[in-house]
């Protein structure tokens, strides 16, 4: 028998206990990341069939697929009467409605890998720029995944707590969520599988603008984590205290209480991924060179194309929030397209005013800060407030990025003065000029006898101003602790750029850095 030291083997276990989880991780990475995944097919496959058990009986008896279109058309509702507009039976699913929302879904994924992917690409330098449009790709195949196993739920779901602050779990894998029927209070004209997806093209869009933030700094391995991290505690719970309508008879979004307006995500969306990119650019500091070195775009002919499919995909986005088709979309269509093309005018002029030069992506920029300050307003105010949305967000954003320039804070992108800043514009000019005309299931506002609905809608850009940029830095701080190395690339990546460091590739190859 062989002689064993037990000294050796004492010192040997030793080390193995003295190596922290995170190192046994990276060291096994891969095995650990093929077991993850067989685990989570392997589970899925098993809910998948329990829960068509469950909703269709043995899978020798499933439903006949010609008669599931309208299966709760007119049949009493759980909790009865509790639907969007009154009566204790389902309305039936219109066929409309669904076709609308759909094609309004499609304009908005477009907006993420397309329009943001091309906007932020072009704006960046070219040794950064296709990681850029990588990360927003990502974005909408990660969030696309979180969305479906349990972001839809504590978002959309019926709330948590009395306060409504949270959803619970009961919608978790998108159980008790049907393809033939509608919700009991979200869209009810449409099967509530439709709306989940409509919603699901917002939420990744949310954390695609707050790249802006962090380009050209941020590790890829890092960034794919804080993706599912911040959409997770920052997004989903502005989104359920500002849109939550009490599902299965539990309590209202605590904002959505208070009757705080937000059409279609001036808080929600605009106004967290603003301040997270502004938190996200003063934790990582500045990129190498800047103020030294010049940190030109480089291709505006892709900023254009991108803001281009932005203004597209908005007639998605703001229209396709009135949840059908009918009087509400159309206003939400006009006034979206006229804020927008005010703005980008008057930023231009006020471009011009400094430089004494047009400037393109003066222009652009407006354009999105129009697109943004309309977004929580469109559904709520008329056509000539809409006019004066577009002037003052261009004139508020213009000044907030200046303000951000001489402060030295490299917000890369501009994320925080264009969508921060455009959306708290929004938010409170939406309190100062809502009527009750334009959308019967609103409130007049500040300008129209209800000096409380401005009072309301302030708060609630507030807190959403202060729990994305609270959450944001902490989320990143926690990061950055257990992250081997830190979160940051490290200098000389950063020098050679990001697309060789991190991605492996060129965004040009026919071209030296």
């Amino acid at each position: 028998m062989p002689f064993i030291d037990a000294k050796h083997l004492y010192r040997k276990m030793l080390e193995t206990i003295s190596k922290s989880p995170m190192q046994i991780v990276t060291k096994h990475k891969w095995p650990v990341v093929f077991v993850l995944a067989g685990l989570i097919v392997g589970l899925s496959g098993f809910t998948a069939i329990q829960d068509a058990h469950a909703q269709f009986g043995p899978l020798g008896n499933l439903a006949d697929p010609n008669k599931t279109h309208e299966i709760h058309c007119a049949m009493p509702m759980t909790p009865p009467g509790n639907g969007t507009f009154g009566g204790s039976n389902a309305p039936c699913i219109d066929t409309g409605d669904t076709t609308f929302m759909y094609a309004a879904a499609v304009f908005v994924m477009i907006m993420t890998p397309g329009g943001v992917g091309f906007l932020y690409g072009g704006l960046t330098r070219r040794k950064h720029s296709l990681t850029v449009m990588l990360q927003a790709f990502m974005v909408y195949a990660i969030v696309s995944v979180q969305w479906v196993i349990f972001g839809y739920s504590i978002m959309f779901g019926p709330s948590a707590d009395p306060v409504g602050f949270i959803g619970n779990l009961d919608w978790v894998g998108l159980n008790n969520v049907s393809h033939n029927a509608p919700a009991d209070v979200y869209a009810p004209t449409i099967p509530h599988l439709a709306y989940v997806m409509f919603q699901l093209m917002f939420a990744a869009i949310t954390p695609s603008l707050a790249i802006a933030g962090y380009a050209d700094r941020v590790k890829m391995s890092a960034f794919l984590i804080h993706i599912v991290l911040w959409t997770t505690f920052i997004y989903d719970v502005a989104g359920h205290a500002n849109w939550s309508l009490g599902s299965q008879g539990t309590s209202l979004g605590w904002l959505a209480k208070m009757g705080a307006e937000d059409f279609a995500g001036g808080t929600v969306i605009h106004i967290t991924s603003g301040f997270a990119g502004l938190a996200t650019a003063m934790f990582l500091g500045r990129r190498i060179g800047y103020g030294k070195a010049p940190f030109e775009p480089h291709s505006i002919p892709l900023i254009i194309l991108g803001a281009s499919l932005l203004w597209f995909g908005w007639f998605g986005f703001n229209p396709g929030s009135a949840g059908f088709a009918g009087f509400l979309e159309t206003q939400a269509f006009q006034n979206t397209n006229i804020a927008t093309a005010v703005a980008a005018i008057w930023w231009m002029f006020l471009s011009w005013a400094h430089t004494g030069k047009t400037s393109a992506i003066g222009a652009v920029n407006g354009a999105v800060a129009g697109l943004v300050a309309i977004t929580p307003a469109s559904g709520f105010i008329g056509t000539w407030a809409s006019i004066i949305v577009g002037f003052a967000c261009a004139t508020v954003c213009f000044y907030c990025v200046l303000i951000k320039n001489r402060a030295r804070i490299d917000d890369a992108l501009d994320t925080w003065g264009v969508h921060g800043m455009g959306g708290v514009v929004g938010a409170l000019l939406t309190g100062a000029f809502s009527e009750v005309r334009i959308n019967p299931y609103a409130h007049n506002g500040l300008f129209f006898g209800n000096p409380m609905q401005f009072v309301i809608n302030s708060m609630g850009a507030g807190f959403g101003a202060a729990w994305s940029f609270g959450l944001t830095y902490i989320i990143w701080r926690i990061q950055d602790a257990i992250w081997p190395g830190g979160v940051r690339v490290t200098p000389k990546e950063e020098e050679i750029g990001l697309d060789i460091s991190q991605v492996g590739e060129r965004a040009y190859s026919g071209f030296a850095e």
